[in-house]
């Protein structure tokens, strides 16, 4: 099995494009979002660390938000409490996909965190900076507050970049992007099945 893990900015269309793949995808924003609805365990443990804030099951991403806007290294704090959660949902991911030729994975902090792999392919996601940002004013609730938050906590793109093995350029045109991840998927296939 290859791991392909697509890294880039933030509103880069990283979930977009994993997804042209078609192979089996894993996204930590989805299961975040699963922990926060679902996990009692995650809320006990952030509600412990956070009982001013943390107010009721299922969790309100408000409710998060306050904490980070009361102290920006809370983000870090929230991070060592939901990453085992999603490191865990990531392992059975693998487990249940482990006979398929390629996997997509769609995780905000692959590089930061470490999680990646010598074996792993990683796919450095090129937009031009004013497209992401008209992209993301768009968003219902884009807060450039925390956008700039989340994106001082992410490697700067150019280190990105240096960590990968292959680089796709976002023109955010469906069909054209249709064909350059299909040649992508060919070219990775091709590279790991000559080596």
């Amino acid at each position: 099995m290859i791991k392909i893990s697509v890294v880039g900015d933030i509103g880069s269309g990283k979930t977009y494009i994993s997804k042209l793949f078609k192979a089996p995808y894993f996204s930590a924003d989805v299961e975040v979002t699963k922990l926060y609805k679902k996990n009692r365990k995650c809320y006990k443990k952030l509600k412990n660390k956070f009982p001013n804030f943390i107010k009721s099951f299922p969790i309100n991403k408000k409710e998060l938000l306050e904490v980070i806007n009361k102290n920006f290294y809370n983000l870090k704090k929230i991070g060592h409490i939901v990453h085992p959660f999603v490191r865990e949902e990531l392992k059975k991911f693998l487990k249940i996909n482990k006979r398929k030729e390629i996997v997509i994975l769609d995780i905000p902090l692959y590089l930061e965190n470490k999680m990646y792999k010598k074996e792993d392919v990683i796919v450095f996601l090129k937009t031009k900076k004013s497209d992401v940002n008209k992209r993301l004013k768009k968003r219902r609730k884009f807060d450039p507050k925390l956008f700039n938050m989340l994106r001082s906590s992410q490697f700067s793109l150019k280190k990105k970049k240096n960590y990968s093995h292959y680089v796709l350029v976002n023109n955010y045109d469906g069909l054209i992007m249709k064909k350059r991840v299909k040649i992508l998927k060919l070219k990775i296939l091709n590279d790991r099945n000559s080596s």
